[in-house]
């Protein structure tokens, strides 16, 4: 193996071990703060810190180039407002034990996107990749027949990222600018939310207590490290083998979940994660054979 696809790896493999363990033990440590001040943090400080980013690697050009386009900025509103449901709803199931539920989500939701590829952006399409997608659409459909039981944070998560790839794959922007814009977005209604916060006396965040603050700030850089990291091992050892890689996040995830917290799982759920995982096996083979 190339030294290259080497630290490829290793380094989507280190960004998606941070999503699937470092990420969710940091958000459970700060489970006491509400989802929605969770949710303000990782907005603000993830805008925050991608300053000193977009500012490092003089992309302000970029910046400014993609807000005079009408069409792309209106787009980005849009996935501003996917990426912060994605996450509130992600940081929700962390604070109240439905970790299993998440990961779920980030299973289904690579091949949910292959399926929008196909549907919407006539990206090629084979017997492996459709059976995948059809065992998808099976597991959803079980898992619908028991309303009761129906594991929404998970289909919220699927359907919110898969939508925002798709959108983001088809106005092709650099990752890193696209998300500063969207959480720059963001930020304003951030900042409001948190207002009323204060005025309720609900907020964590504040002079009177650094280490908290301090501690909460940490959620920006949560979001960024990992994305970075992954991102960069793609660029080195290509889509396919990070495609793969990702799932290390959503099976760290599920672990942690059943076996660390204790968290429930029926049988319902375990028959719809058996076929997924049918799935995800299906698609990872067909990955590997376009390698």
């Amino acid at each position: 193996m190339k030294k290259k696809t080497l630290n490829g790896i290793l380094s989507s493999g280190i960004g998606s071990l941070w999503w699937g363990v470092i990420g969710v033990l940091y958000f459970k440590s700060v489970s006491f703060v509400s989802p929605l001040e969770l949710t303000i943090h990782r907005t603000v400080w993830t805008a925050f810190l991608l300053i000193f980013s977009i500012s490092l690697y003089s992309k302000w050009n970029d910046v400014l180039k993609i807000l005079k386009d009408f069409k792309k900025t209106l787009l980005l509103i849009f996935t501003s407002i996917l990426i912060v449901a994605n996450w509130y709803t992600w940081i929700y199931a962390v604070t109240v034990n439905k970790l299993i539920d998440a990961a779920l989500g980030y299973y289904i939701f690579p091949i949910l996107s292959v399926f929008f590829g196909i549907l919407f952006l006539k990206e090629s399409r084979n017997l492996m990749k459709l059976i995948a997608i059809i065992l998808v659409i099976i597991a959803v459909i079980y898992l619908l027949i028991d309303i009761r039981s129906t594991p929404w944070i998970g289909l919220i998560v699927a359907l919110t990222w898969s939508v925002y790839t798709l959108i983001r794959k088809k106005i092709q922007i650099q990752t890193d600018v696209g998300l500063f814009i969207e959480s720059a977005f963001m930020t304003p209604f951030a900042l409001i939310a948190f207002y009323f916060i204060v005025k309720n006396g609900n907020n964590y965040f504040s002079l009177n207590d650094i280490s908290i603050s301090l501690w909460l700030f940490l959620a920006g850089a949560n979001t960024l490290i990992p994305l970075f990291l992954y991102l960069y091992g793609s660029s080195l050892a290509g889509l396919g083998p990070s495609a793969m890689i990702f799932f290390l996040a959503p099976t760290c995830q599920f672990l942690l979940g059943f076996y660390y917290f204790g968290e429930p799982l029926d049988f319902n759920k375990l028959i719809s994660f058996i076929i997924i995982w049918i799935a995800v096996a299906i698609y990872l083979r067909d990955l590997a054979n376009d390698k």
